[in-house]
Formats: C-alpha cells, sequence, structure tokens
C-alpha cells in the first residue's frame, strides 16, 4: 500500500492532514479520498479495537476489524439521509493469523489482497504491484519497491509536489504497527537499489515518509 500526499500550498507544515493512522498497537490504516470522512472511519476503527479489547481481554483480528468496518461503510448507504462516506480506506496488521492487508470501498465491500492500491493512478500503481514477487520480499525491501513505485507512477509535469507517507507491521516491527517519520535507517537500502541521478533525488525528496507494507 503506498500514499502519495499532494502539498496544496508551499506554506503547509510537513505532517499535516495525515492520510496513515495508527488504529491500534498491531494494525493502522490509510486513506484515499475526502480526509474529514477518513477521521471518521479512523475513529470508529479506533473505538471497535479498544471495545473488542476490553471484553475479550486481547487485540481484535484484523479480518473483524475488516468487517466491521465495511458494515459501518455499508450503513450509510442504506439510507436517504446519509450519504456515503467519500473515502476508501486500506487496513493493514497483525495478528495470531500473520500479517493481513484489507481494501474497504465506500460501498462497504472489502478484499484481502497481497498488495493493493487505492485513489489517484492507482491502476498504474496496480500494474507495477503485480510485477513484484511480494511472497518472496522482506518488509524492508518491499517497502525500497514501495517507494519506487510511488516516484515512478507520480507525474511531475502534471502532479503537484507530493509528501510521501509510510509506515509497517511486520516481524522486524515486532508485529507492532509503526510510523516512520525519518527514513534514516532505510537511506542505506534505497542508496544501494538506486544508481540514476533521478534515483538519487527520490532519496533526497523522502523527508516525512511513511508507507503500509504487509507480505
Amino acid at each position: 500500500m503506498e500514499v502519495e500526499k499532494l502539498i496544496t500550498s508551499k506554506m503547509m507544515l510537513p505532517g499535516s492532514n495525515r492520510r496513515i493512522h495508527s488504529v491500534h498497537r498491531h494494525s493502522g490504516m490509510a486513506v484515499a479520498g475526502l480526509a474529514a470522512d477518513g477521521r471518521q472511519i479512523v475513529a470508529r476503527a479506533k473505538s471497535e479495537a479498544t471495545n473488542y479489547e476490553s471484553v475479550y481481554a486481547e487485540p481484535i483480528p484484523v479480518k473483524e476489524l475488516a468487517q466491521h468496518i465495511a458494515s459501518y461503510m455499508h450503513l450509510s448507504t442504506l439510507y436517504w439521509w446519509l450519504r456515503p462516506f467519500g473515502c476508501g480506506v486500506i487496513l493493514g496488521g497483525y495478528d495470531r493469523d500473520g500479517p493481513q492487508l484489507y481494501l474497504v470501498e465506500p460501498s462497504g465491500i472489502s478484499y484481502i489482497y497481497f498488495g493493493a492500491a487505492i485513489g489517484k493512478g492507482k491502476q498504474a500503481a496496480k500494474t507495477e504491484i503485480e510485477k513484484l514477487k511480494l511472497s518472496e520480499m522482506t518488509c524492508r525491501e518491499g517497502v525500497i519497491e514501495i517507494a519506487k513505485i510511488i516516484y515512478k507512477v507520480h507525474d511531475e509535469a502534471k502532479d503537484k509536489a507530493f509528501e510521501l507517507e509510510m509506515s509497517w507491521v511486520c516481524d522486524e516491527s515486532k508485529q507492532q504497527h509503526q510510523k516512520m517519520i525519518s527514513n534514516a535507517h532505510f537511506s542505506f537500502c534505497i542508496l544501494a537499489s538506486y544508481n540514476s541521478k533521478q534515483q538519487l533525488y527520490a532519496v533526497g525528496y523522502m523527508n516525512s515518509i511513511m508507507l503500509l507494507y504487509y507480505i
């Protein structure tokens, strides 16, 4: 999963209007679409996760959390006085069944994926993701490949500048959802993979970087 957050103003501070949120210790969520709607979905996901843990004394399974979020989003399509949510979300987490990645559409349908993309340019990103051998890659390798894809599908001639957000949840992160506010510990991996001037420029541009990636 990748998040390309467009910078609408040069006066905007880095980290404003975040698109990736922590839902629970073991799970996180990325939003594409209306950010305000996305915050409501994140708040509901946090509430579901907290309530489940208070009742069962264990973290909520990722599959069950995805089903709750899908039902919540579907509810807004059933009544005439409600409007559908103007965003889609990708939920990822780690539980007893291992790492999992779910895509939930505004209609309330959810799917489980090896890799997924939503929002603007999703088709180009999906095409690139399908070329990756995700089952043979480590999470650290996946972070590098996803960053490459984001810069590859970004059209500098048409699109505005953007801020790349990343986070991960895997064995290396001790099965916890962690935000990557600094890319310093990934720089050596990216530099080892990039050898053209354009690719090296991308390393310098990745100031505030966050990604959710699951294998």
